[in-house]
């Protein structure tokens, strides 16, 4: 069957393409807080840690009871407009209670910076985590952060060699992988995403590096899009080397299946450490 899509703006419209889509971001508010002050409590987390000289340059670390097995670094999404790492908190669970650290940073939102600025922030968070916890580094992303993280693995990473280095595994989580579909979109007037800024900053476009190890993670019943770009680098990275895979969770949609993450035993998190 032949299709063409024609209206961009629903194509990456999320909330209102899913029943009771309006609850989130909230409903992420209270249990966020609630592990975060719980984490504080028992000394085992550290948060606001500068990472840069921005405001929203700041990142919150998360320990295990032991000595960390590793790091994982969590990207938040938010289309690179909104939101910042304290709704998140609760996500980092499932690692931390397998023994892994988890970093979570903010970072600057369009249209303050472009993307390509982003692109250096996250570098820098990273980067400032793994100077605070030895051991390999995973990396994951949710939407957004899914464009994020696997732009960290690229042969034209901001990350240094020996951070590179460390990275064993990359999960984008309903990424976004060629930013030209969203030169179409209305949210452009802020992103101001121009076709030299898609060819420089789209995963799809870029090469991996050496050695790169992707999962891209996406619910079954997302928008089409999510689901081709989730598709998409996983086809086209195998072609140029990489080890991937491509997972749609079923039952899971842009929000719920971020869920996973909470729970050391879900097949989520599991992927991430394996």
């Amino acid at each position: 069957m032949r299709h063409r899509i024609t209206d961009w703006d629903d194509a990456y419209a999320n909330g209102p393409n899913i029943a009771g889509g309006e609850r989130w971001p909230g409903l992420w508010i209270e249990p966020a807080r609630t592990y975060r002050q719980s984490m504080l409590e028992a000394g085992h987390a550290k948060l606001g840690i500068p990472y840069g000289e921005g405001e929203r340059n700041k990142l919150d670390l998360f320990l295990p009871a032991g000595e960390p097995r590793g790091l994982v670094v969590f990207v938040h999404g938010g289309f690179w407009l909104r939101l910042d790492r304290s709704y998140w908190s609760h996500l980092a669970r499932g690692p931390v209670e397998a023994g892994f650290a988890v970093a979570m940073p903010s970072y600057t939102l369009c249209p303050d910076v472009r993307i390509f600025g982003i692109t250096e922030e996250v570098g820098a968070a990273i980067e400032k985590a793994t100077e605070m916890v030895e051991g390999p580094v995973r990396l994951i992303g949710h939407s957004a952060g899914g464009h994020l993280v696997t732009r960290m693995i690229t042969t034209t990473s901001p990350l240094p060699q020996q951070v590179q280095r460390r990275v064993v595994h990359t999960v984008s989580l309903s990424g976004v992988h060629d930013l030209r579909p969203l030169m179409h979109t209305a949210m452009n007037a802020q992103l101001n995403i121009d076709r030299q800024e898609a060819w420089r900053e789209s995963p799809a476009l870029l090469e991996p590096m050496a050695g790169a190890r992707l999962t891209c993670w996406v619910g079954a019943t997302e928008r089409s899009e999510f689901l081709r770009q989730n598709a998409l680098l996983a086809n086209l990275w195998k072609g140029l080397g990489a080890e991937t895979e491509a997972v749609e969770e079923p039952d899971r949609h842009h929000f719920n299946v971020l869920d996973g993450m909470a729970d050391p035993h879900h097949p989520l998190t599991q992927t991430l450490l394996s």
